[in-house]
């Protein structure tokens, strides 16, 4: 009875030893090439250095085991600094951040593109969820506990 009890012990550990233990975000690149080869929903997440529920959302929601599980298993995950200086070429595209010299927080192109409402200023965290053909599905520009991310993903399924 020990070693069947010390045999499942065993197994249960190991199981765990392999889930994942956080997001594995990719860049719009890497995003490129995996919707060619298996297209699926998108979480893409616009942050900056200075945003406080940003750094809030790193810490709780994106570490939070049921959201993390729910992003592997259903979703690619893209995290983006709003203000990078990279150039990022998606969908034989170019975007840069033409706001480098001008703006105290210069917005990427790509930023601005897909996380900009028309009667509000662009505003950090965003969020934005697309289904497997790129098309929106629902976007958010708030801080999101563990618990409304995970209501916000099963929204797109």
């Amino acid at each position: 009875m020990m070693k069947l009890l010390l045999s499942i012990f065993i197994l249960l550990s190991c199981g765990n030893a392999f889930a994942q233990t956080e997001i594995n975000w990719l860049n719009f690149e890497q995003l490129e090439v995996k919707l060619r080869k298996e297209p699926k929903p998108v979480l893409i997440y616009f942050y900056a250095d200075w945003c406080a529920y940003c750094k809030k959302m790193d810490r709780h929601a994106f570490k939070d085991q049921k959201v993390i599980k729910s992003l592997a298993k259903d979703f690619y995950a893209v995290k983006m600094n709003a203000e990078t200086k990279d150039t990022i070429v998606f969908d034989g595209t170019t975007f840069i951040n033409d706001e480098i010299e001008t703006h105290r927080n210069p917005t990427h192109q790509l930023a601005k593109l897909l996380a900009s409402r028309k009667n509000d200023a662009f505003s950090l965290p965003a969020l934005i969820l697309l289904d497997k053909d790129f098309d929106v599905i629902d976007r958010k520009f708030s801080y999101l506990t563990s618990n409304k991310m995970l209501e916000f993903l099963k929204y797109s399924r």
